[in-house]
């Protein structure tokens, strides 16, 4: 074996470890995920300097998909290639995916729809989304135009209830932010960074992206299989989410609530457990997968609606140089952000609100469990322990 080879394989190993490592301990969600991946590969590994991870940062925030995995892979990619990526995100998702199936196998036993820890873990999602809306909102609707195009947002999701309701307002918050919002100028010029990811392989990805979105529909209805309507519906979930994680739950509830495939009952209590794991929200998808068909089903939700995270990160990577000096398209983004906290709204008060503050006691521990997040800084697992606990005592 050449030097060359074994330093590849070193350089996985490690990539696998490090990203293994920050999959068993990053709670809190993608904000804090991010502040753990500077820590680890910034400051004290050196893997990349600032301006670039800032910048990998911007790219993730720009393309839809969970932000902080995007990092995670892009992060990988840089290190050693597209395997290096594949190797961080397996590393870093694989813990919260084992432990979800294994929480989804355990309730499939159970009647989830009268227990009262389970309406306990709703009113924890209630408390979540709230302090999440509340805290995205602080960076992503600062001015009035921006509050303007989430409210919108809100009003065109709540009243425009279709299939296509939550596409057709990010195209448009996307129209009104690329004619209407203006950057500011960070004074830094055009920065170009070392992308190792050819343009061919990045346009490969992007049509291979565009064309899963739309053959999966067409194979949905010219096989009529249980598997491809499934990889379907969370391919196409994975591809339309602005905003990290959070956002992902209207997309999932509209997909599999309505059609029968899972209660809504079970649907938000798994939202809440997936709160108390480590790593990426949307391991939310392990927890449903394995409800609707197994744990091999969980396997297959969690490829298909992280797929379009991968084939974004990898087909951006080689143009993001280019995208991110056009204040057009940087105003687009700005436009979808605050677009995604009216959406969020939305989803806050149907199905979470409605189907989980029912009386005075609901709204109370709620307020309790919104208090030990933002005030009491508390950890969001002992957040999901109380609020099961409390469920199964008091309501």
């Amino acid at each position: 074996m050449n030097l060359t080879k074994q330093n590849s394989i070193k350089s996985l190993i490690e990539i696998f470890l490090v990203s293994t490592r920050l999959g068993l301990t990053s709670f809190g969600g993608p904000t804090a995920h991010l502040g753990y991946f500077y820590e680890e590969y910034v400051r004290r590994r050196k893997w990349m300097d600032e301006k670039s991870y800032a910048d990998l940062v911007a790219l993730c925030q720009f393309l839809p998909g969970p932000s902080s995995s995007q990092v995670g892979i892009g992060i990988g990619i840089m290190r050693a290639g597209i395997v290096g990526g594949i190797t961080s995100f397996i590393g870093f998702t694989f813990p919260s995916v084992v432990a979800l199936i294994i929480f989804a196998l355990l309730v499939t036993g159970f009647d989830v729809g009268n227990a009262g820890w389970i309406h306990g873990l709703k009113i924890v999602a209630v408390a979540i989304v709230v302090h999440a809306i509340i805290g995205m909102a602080k960076s992503l609707t600062p001015d009035r135009k921006r509050k303007a195009i989430a409210i919108f947002a809100l009003l065109a999701t709540l009243l425009w209830q279709t299939a296509f309701s939550q596409v057709g307002v990010i195209l448009i918050t996307a129209c009104i932010g690329y004619f209407l919002l203006k950057p500011m100028n960070d004074g830094t010029g055009g920065h170009s960074s070392r992308i190792p990811v050819s343009k061919r392989v990045g346009w490969f990805c992007l049509l291979l992206f565009v064309g899963l979105l739309v053959a999966l529909p067409l194979l949905k209805e010219a096989t009529g299989s249980y598997w491809v309507a499934m990889f379907d519906s969370f391919y196409r979930s994975g591809s339309f989410v602005f905003g990290g994680g959070h956002v992902v739950l209207p997309l999932l509830e509209k997909e599999f609530v309505p059609t029968g495939w899972m209660s809504e009952e079970a649907f938000l209590a798994g939202y809440g457990v997936t709160q108390a794991v480590p790593g990426p929200l949307f391991t939310f998808a392990a927890y449903i997968g394995t409800v609707m068909n197994g744990w091999q089903g969980g396997l297959v939700a969690t490829i298909a609606i992280f797929l379009p995270a991968f084939l974004l990160i990898i087909g951006a990577l080689p143009f993001w140089d280019q995208l991110r000096n056009n204040p057009k398209i940087t105003g687009a983004i700005m436009g979808v952000n605050a677009g995604v906290i009216g959406i969020l709204i939305a989803a806050l008060y149907t199905p979470i609100w409605t189907s989980s503050i029912l009386e005075a006691k609901d709204f109370g521990l709620a307020v309790i469990l919104y208090s030990m997040l933002a005030y009491w800084k508390l950890p969001p697992w002992i957040v999901v322990f109380t609020g099961a606990v409390a469920g199964g005592v008091l309501l």
